[in-house]
């Protein structure tokens, strides 16, 4: 029975800097974050800890105020830290975002239940909120979309709640794999999940593509998703920064993508393209 770690910081400044440690510390084998008044806990499966590897990252990050614990905490006390801690997310008042265990709302349009083990792809998180608010302005009636670092798969649910036609959903984590079968059928919609990376794309296009990972992986892809997309498509790209936006933006044009839009949340940013 595997326990986990509990990392607990507190952040002298909560905005910017919360954000700013889960991006340094998110390629690290974390499962799960989750933000509160202080600052935000980060949990990590015991086995997969490496508690060096660990301090050397939060050593690097200069003129951040922040102190931070390390608690094991008992498998059979996991999900109880759960639900303590996960809060429903809603989406300018179109969507929303819960667990099993929370009370639905009435009269809003889009509702996606999912399992609340990874709090990063829930909404919690800005890119992912800005992802949301990009999906829930495009139409989507009959489009095939691929949601790369998929996570919980939640971009990808709410297309095909939007009727799109169908769904693939890539990333490199077998958890996320899982979660995104289990949230699909959990919200009664059929989506294709897949471990890997963008060599997984195939001779299948799209008409939209979804990617929330970071810039260098994006730099890195970018070039093979414009393959796959289809003419006229639409690629919407997060898991960036504020800073971020002068680089890809001219990655992007370079290759005859056409900006269309920004949109901004705290010091992330959510851009879309088309072809």
């Amino acid at each position: 029975m595997t326990n986990y770690i509990e990392y607990k910081f507190q952040v002298k400044e909560i905005e910017p800097w919360n954000e700013i440690i889960i991006a340094n510390i998110s390629d690290l084998p974390f499962e799960s974050f989750t933000e509160n008044e202080n600052g935000f806990d980060a949990y990590i499966p015991s086995t997969q800890e490496n508690e060096a590897e660990i301090k050397e990252v939060l050593e690097s990050l200069e003129g951040i105020d922040f102190t931070y614990t390390r608690t094991e905490i008992e498998q059979q006390n996991w999900n109880a830290t759960w639900e303590e801690n996960f809060t429903p997310i809603l989406v300018n008042d179109q969507c929303l975002i819960r667990a099993e265990f929370h009370d639905t709302i009435e009269n809003i349009p889009f509702e996606i239940v999912i399992q609340p083990k990874m709090s990063f792809g829930t909404g919690h998180h800005s890119t992912t909120h800005l992802m949301v608010e990009y999906i829930l302005e495009t139409e989507f009636t009959g489009k095939d979309i691929l949601d790369m670092g998929c996570g919980t798969s939640i971009l990808a649910i709410l297309a095909l709640k939007k009727n799109a036609n169908y769904a693939e959903c890539i990333d490199i984590d077998e958890w996320a794999v899982e979660n995104s079968i289990e949230n699909g059928k959990r919200n009664g919609v059929s989506l294709d999940a897949k471990m890997g990376d963008n060599s997984l794309l195939g001779s299948k296009h799209f008409d939209v593509i979804l990617a929330n990972i970071n810039k260098n992986i994006l730099i890195a892809q970018i070039p093979s998703y414009i393959e796959v997309l289809n003419e006229g498509g639409d690629l919407f790209l997060s898991g960036l920064m504020e800073q971020d936006f002068n680089d890809i933006h001219a990655f992007c044009t370079e290759r005859n993508l056409t900006f269309i839009s920004k949109k901004q949340r705290n010091e992330w940013i959510a851009i879309h393209f088309k072809k």
